[in-house]
């Protein structure tokens, strides 16, 4: 599939200009056509350096993809066939990187692959829990249901996402903004007002003392400062993309106050509502704990998955491992042994899945309301030490004439 930019006029003479993705020139014009577009001029942009750059800024993100299974869904409920509904999306789907994925499958699709195959050659876009829930919905012919019930889990994990990213951005924003003020002020304002204090040869409060000491030290080392940081923000990164760099990180996250019990409570939503989907969708235990295990998204969950399929494997309940672990609550093997007895795992699983979203949006709501007043109060710590370290001394000094 190629990228084609198009310039024509429509029946009233107005100038339509755009980006399509087909096969060839010649197919491109013929769908112009059918839209009653002339005077067609179109030219393929797929090696050019700016549909390069547009593919790099453009990725296909989490939103795209809820879309294009909802879209799916939809035009599959209405009987519509697959390769007739893939090219429909082509249309509609607005991101260029997402429109060229899209052609790639509905050609391989048109050539007589397994969509579900289709999209397995594609784990950067499409996740294994993706692909097996499609296949599971091409076996059991429901696959309108499947992208439908994809889509609601999608848009629930974006949601929580969303939810997460929003109650962050204002305190990271603030607490940015106070650092960077405050090497301001050390550098460039606290010298010229301590100077005075200085040269009285007064005996200053160690408040005074503590803040001219910093601001000098940052004066004299802030390019070093600045590199120290630098590199050990890169090695870090390199050293978070090794597994005992990403368990170590996970195991933190799960320690810290407050947050550890929220990630706990993210972590849990993911793997009990991922492995009922794939239950429901008549994925098999051993297969589904595999695909859970990689999307669940944290080292030591991971690891108890996996060690929870060893088990299975060895002839255990599922609840078995679960039950011995200090990162699992107590409440969430009691349930699953539940569900096992009945026969209804898939069931105790969503239950489990729902509790967890409430605690995790409720914890999240309680965090955003705490924020505020408690960055307010970091502010003004931080302006009471400013005023007793330098203002207070210099008012004392100015009060003796």
């Amino acid at each position: 599939m190629a990228i084609f930019k198009y310039q024509a006029k429509d029946a009233a003479g107005k100038t339509k200009r755009g980006k399509i993705v087909s096969l060839s020139e010649n197919e491109v014009i013929l769908k112009l056509r059918k839209k009653e577009l002339d005077n067609i001029v179109v030219k393929d942009v797929t090696n050019t350096r700016w549909s390069k750059f547009l593919r790099i800024i453009s990725p296909i993100k989490n939103k795209d993809l809820v879309i294009f299974s909802r879209q799916f869904s939809i035009m599959i409920a209405a009987n519509l066939p697959i390769m007739e509904s893939l090219v429909i999306l082509i249309d509609q789907t607005s991101n260029l990187t997402l429109k060229n994925l899209i052609s790639d499958i509905a050609f391989e699709v048109d050539g007589g692959s397994f969509l579900s195959d289709a999209f397995s050659k594609r784990p950067k876009v499409f996740s294994n829990f993706f692909v097996n829930i499609v296949r599971s919905g091409e076996n059991s012919g429901k696959l309108d249901d499947v992208l439908n019930y994809l889509a609601d889990e999608m848009e629930k994990r974006y949601d929580i996402v969303s939810k997460i990213r929003g109650a962050m951005i204002y305190p990271c924003f603030i607490v940015t903004a106070l650092i960077g003020v405050g090497v301001v002020l050390m550098v460039y304002v606290i010298p010229n007002l301590t100077s005075i204090l200085t040269e009285t040869n007064a005996t200053l409060p160690l408040s005074t003392r503590l803040v001219i000491g910093v601001s000098d030290f940052l004066k004299k080392y802030l390019i070093l400062i600045i590199i120290v940081l630098a590199g050990v923000g890169v090695a870090g990164y390199f050293y978070l993309k090794t597994y005992n760099g990403r368990r170590r990180l996970d195991i933190i996250k799960l320690r810290l106050p407050i947050f550890g019990s929220l990630f706990k409570y993210i972590y849990l939503m993911h793997f009990s509502r991922s492995l009922s989907t794939l239950l429901k969708g008549g994925v098999a235990i051993t297969r589904s704990l595999e695909i859970v295990a990689e999307v669940v998204g944290n080292t030591i969950y991971r690891e108890l998955i996996l060690e929870t399929l060893e088990s299975i494997n060895d002839g255990n309940p599922l609840a078995t491992v679960f039950e011995a672990s200090d990162y699992i609550p107590k409440m969430v093997p009691q349930m699953i042994a539940v569900g096992e007895r009945t026969g209804k795992v898939d069931a105790v699983l969503d239950r489990i899945s729902s509790f967890y979203t409430r605690e995790s949006s409720n914890m999240l709501d309680n965090l955003s309301k705490l924020m505020e007043p408690l960055i307010m109060v970091i502010m003004g710590i931080g302006v009471g030490i400013m005023v007793a370290a330098v203002l207070m001394p210099m008012y004392n000094l100015a009060s003796q004439f």
